[in-house]
């Protein structure tokens, strides 16, 4: 239930991280939401050329060839997320905010240079259809009618307590605008929050399978779309595979009935590449957690197989440098190859898009319109952090800060009538576990009027 009244309400930070934690439920740790790391990133090499476009998605794949793509990197603009970063180049919340872990995720500075590790090493698994691998939140498919090309996407995967599972099964059947039989067991989280969930929830805004879906042979398990795109790179799902709306698009035009699909869980690749040899390193999933040793293990045996084939000489060192970082990013490990620094510096320079795809729009508040305070801050960013994420939620929650004497507010809207305030309210604190103001038409002056994150207009 919200308040009808304009009294201010401090959120502190504590609350805030509080209710970040309920939000993920397991699926980040906090050090990646809020991340004291130094950047592992150099600056580029003087006078490097900036280019305009760079391949992510859509790859060329010759035989024994393991790995693909290039290393890449951009500066930020006022308003700019990693998350939008990440989904305008073809990257998961995981992909980008590991690769920079000196840079705040939602309030990065402006002109901060983002390392964008559009590089990868494919799974080891027979390349057939589509590979999944669940260690670093990617899907990888190999069209049979395009030979010697890969398309690789981003996902989102399932949460702790509802781990997506591994093996072998295939595609049974695909649906456009498919309609959710919400599964009893999720009505019931729900229904334990006070959110009562309906039988059934159509196409539309509101339905968490998106616009396509493709059901596997393991039963209850999709890979569909989404109406939280900002999930995708998390472990934020009940199960099922999600990706970001206009790549499902893709691949479900692709995809036919009945091909395969292999979902495996590999932390650790190794590729050859122009007489390097490469590592590229994840954290284990919590389910694997605890065989951590052991999977280091084999790969080290993997890796001394490996070099023994061209008689190479590994640094091991590195190797313990690069697993212990965890980064995603390709390194090569033969004694005197490049260190990470020297590769990030030699990155390709991306020229900053107009607008990147996705990027959230806030509407002008005006002073017939109904809105919300979702919460009240001593300090300017952790509102502008708030604003971001509920300009990220799925459906967006519209929301900038005003500055009122020496707090900042986080207002959201607009909104036409009351009902919509109610809704939007109840989904934040689903969410967020923050519990929003209503503030009626004509209620806040106009100077409290802002129309973008990052303003900083005062109300007096």
């Amino acid at each position: 239930m919200i308040i009808s009244s304009y009294a201010p309400r401090r959120r502190t930070a504590p609350i805030l991280i509080a209710a970040l934690g309920s939000l993920l439920s397991g699926c980040q740790t906090l050090s990646s939401w809020f991340p004291d790391e130094p950047p592992a990133v150099s600056t580029p090499e003087a006078g490097r050329q900036k280019v305009g476009t760079i391949a992510s998605h859509r790859f060329d794949l010759g035989p024994g060839q393991e790995m693909v793509g290039t290393l890449a990197a951009i500066d930020t603009n006022p308003s700019d997320t990693l998350s939008d970063i990440a989904r305008h180049y073809g990257l998961g919340f995981n992909d980008i905010t590991i690769a920079n872990k000196g840079v705040k995720p939602w309030t990065p500075q402006p002109g901060s240079r983002v390392i964008l590790p559009l590089q990868f090493i494919v799974p080891d698994a027979s390349r057939k259809d589509i590979v999944l691998n669940l260690a670093n939140m990617r899907l990888f498919y190999y069209p049979k009618k395009e030979p010697n090309t890969l398309y690789t996407y981003p996902v989102g995967i399932g949460r702790q307590g509802w781990s997506s599972p591994i093996g072998a099964t295939s595609i049974v059947e695909k649906q456009a605008n498919p309609v959710w039989h919400v599964p009893p067991s999720i009505q019931r989280e729900h229904a334990e929050k006070g959110d009562i969930l309906p039988a059934a929830v159509r196409a539309g805004p509101d339905n968490p399978l998106g616009y396509y879906a493709m059901r596997l042979g393991f039963p209850s398990y999709l890979i569909h779309g989404t109406n939280k795109p900002y999930g995708i790179g998390m472990q934020i799902s009940h199960g099922c595979i999600q990706l970001y709306p206009e790549d499902i698009e893709t691949l479900f035009g692709k995809v036919a009935v009945g091909a395969k699909v292999r979902i495996v869980h590999q932390p650790y690749l190794a590729a050859w590449q122009q007489d390097q040899l490469y590592i590229e390193a994840h954290e284990p999933l919590d389910k694997w957690a605890a065989g951590k040793i052991k999977l280091k293990k084999q790969f080290l045996n993997k890796l001394k197989s490996l070099a023994a084939e061209k008689q190479a000489d590994i640094d091991w060192e590195k190797v313990e440098r690069v697993i212990r970082r965890s980064d995603g990013i390709p390194v090569p490990v033969l004694k005197n190859s490049p260190e990470l620094a020297a590769l990030t510096q030699q990155a390709v320079q991306l020229a900053h898009p107009e607008r990147l795809y996705g990027q959230p729009e806030v509407t002008e508040l005006k002073d017939g319109d109904w809105s919300m305070r979702v919460a009240t801050f001593r300090t300017e960013t952790e509102a502008e952090q708030l604003a971001a994420m509920l300009n990220h939620q799925g459906p967006p929650i519209p929301a900038r800060k005003v500055k009122l004497k020496d707090e900042y507010h986080v207002i959201a809207g607009p909104y036409k009538n009351k009902k919509e305030v109610n809704k939007a309210a109840k989904r934040v604190l689903m969410d967020f576990e923050l519990k929003a103001e209503a503030i009626k038409p004509g209620q806040r002056p106009d100077s409290a009027v802002v129309s973008s994150i990052g303003s900083d207009s005062p109300v007096n």
